[in-house]
């Protein structure tokens, strides 16, 4: 494993080194140890000595190697030594991430009685701005919403900020929060440092050192394979109409051999992770379903579920892919192939975390087959065929497709697309943000992507045919 410097070198680590060695005090080595955590991972090792030192730090690593806590402690430390609110800021692109930081911070600044917020949207504006008038130490936000609540209050300050962390960072920068990101900046220290950390950073990073106020130090875990060893990934190759038949065949096979093993199901639009999740209960299985067309406390309470072991099976669209730490997932089902290889590589990490096994099984259709070499040559390795006997799949296929069939119809009846529209404009309303205006400015993105997508494919079958001509 090597870590690479801002100034393009590489050092190798000789040893696993301690965390005193870090310069982590020992009341935050005993509450690291209670819990579990008795040496750092190469991400906290390589970024806590330079964030305790006081420079801006831009970290790149697997998913499930430790980038919260290579944070969290050195500003839960440096807060100890001298304490006040609001001292940091975390931003980051999902709601329930944010609330997985706040509860990480919660657990390891017990012994100084730290005091967090989280601010995100489908929650009350008026009960958040009262919270952030009592200057929690820690504010653990989405840019949409803490943005909102600059424009609209003047309770708090962000001014005397000692820590901008912004997590997740290639998301937040590619995506469409850059008028709000641009106010939030403004509205912080100027002396502040400034920490971005991500798995996937490389590719937006000149984007992340202008963010950055001082030179930053930049480390990345450089390695051959983008997901980690211990992540068997397979694929299955069918026709699109026998998906769900092979997705409960798999299940089936999983409880049967496997009992209380969990299962995430990743599935691209809300629509179908809600006709999967009723699907699948009505074929008597335990499931949840999470995706952005939930309330916050229903998310909230599904994630809780599957957390605890309640219910083995949890349904998500990509709101569930990016940061959750749910150490016992043995597998991810992948129902529909994301579009991104960047995307398969948050999917699949929910899986595999801090040094345990984990598979992940790709649905693949004759239409998916670029997607699956794209994210090949993301990953640098190739997906393995996942045997499943067709004879099984066929058997159950019927009652599946029939059982599917009654879902969408009483999805129908309850105007699910309906709701769908009214729930998003209504949201972009509390956000204070024109649903018309912020549609037409997806609209735009989206035509920008696809002539950048095009313009890639014409130049790699331009590259193509010149080599071929060349042989």
């Amino acid at each position: 494993m090597a870590a690479t410097s801002e100034s393009g070198g590489t050092a190798k680590p000789s040893r696993k080194k301690k965390f005193s060695e870090l310069g982590i005090d020992e009341w935050l080595i005993k509450q690291c140890d209670s819990l579990g955590i008795k040496s750092p991972t190469f991400v906290q090792e390589n970024c806590i000595p330079p964030i305790l030192t006081g420079r801006d730090c831009i970290g790149c690593a697997k998913t499930g190697s430790g980038k919260t806590a290579a944070f969290a402690l050195p500003i839960l430390q440096k807060l100890s030594e001298d304490p006040y609110g609001i001292y940091c800021l975390v931003l980051t692109p999902t709601r329930e991430l944010a609330f997985q930081i706040a509860d990480q911070f919660r657990v390891l600044g017990k012994p100084i009685g730290v005091r967090d917020t989280v601010i995100t949207g489908g929650m009350g504006m008026i009960d958040q701005g009262l919270e952030l008038s009592k200057k929690p130490h820690i504010v653990i936000a989405t840019p949409g919403r803490i943005a909102d609540h600059l424009r609209s209050c003047d309770t708090f300050s962000l001014k005397k900020i000692k820590f901008l962390v912004i997590d997740e960072a290639d998301r937040l920068l590619q995506d469409n929060y850059g008028e709000d990101l641009q106010e939030i900046l403004a509205a912080v220290s100027p002396k502040r440092q400034t920490l971005l950390f991500s798995a996937t950073i490389t590719d937006t990073l000149q984007q992340l050192r202008t963010v950055a106020m001082q030179e930053p130090f930049y480390y990345e875990a450089p390695a051959e394979v983008a997901t980690v060893e211990t992540l068997t990934q397979h694929y299955i190759l069918m026709p699109p109409y026998v998906k769900d038949g092979y997705l409960v065949h798999i299940i089936q096979k999983l409880q049967e051999e496997h009992e209380g093993s969990s299962v995430i199901v990743f599935t691209n639009t809300c629509k179908n992770c809600e006709l999967v999740a009723m699907m699948l209960t009505k074929l008597k299985f335990s499931c949840v379903a999470i995706h952005s067309k939930m309330s916050q406390r229903a998310r909230l309470a599904s994630l809780a579920k599957f957390k605890s072991n309640v219910v083995k099976i949890l349904i998500g669209t990509d709101v569930a892919s990016r940061g959750l730490d749910i150490p016992m997932v043995q597998l991810i089902l992948n129902l529909d192939i994301p579009e991104s290889p960047k995307t398969y590589i948050h999917r699949v990490g929910r899986t595999a975390r801090a040094g345990r096994g984990g598979m992940a099984i790709t649905f693949v259709t004759q239409f998916d087959i670029r997607l699956v070499h794209a994210i090949e040559e993301r990953i640098n390795t190739k997906l393995t065929e996942y045997k499943v006997s067709d004879k099984e799949v066929t058997r159950i296929l019927s009652e599946v497709n029939v059982t599917k069939r009654a879902c969408e119809v009483s999805l129908d009846e309850q105007d699910f697309d309906e709701k769908k529209e009214i729930y998003k404009r209504k949201e972009l309303i509390l956000e204070g943000k024109d649903p018309d205006r912020y549609e037409e400015e997806q609209r735009r993105a989206k035509k920008k992507r696809r002539k950048m997508v095009k313009a890639k494919i014409k130049a790699r079958r331009t590259k193509s045919a010149a080599n071929t001509s060349k042989e």
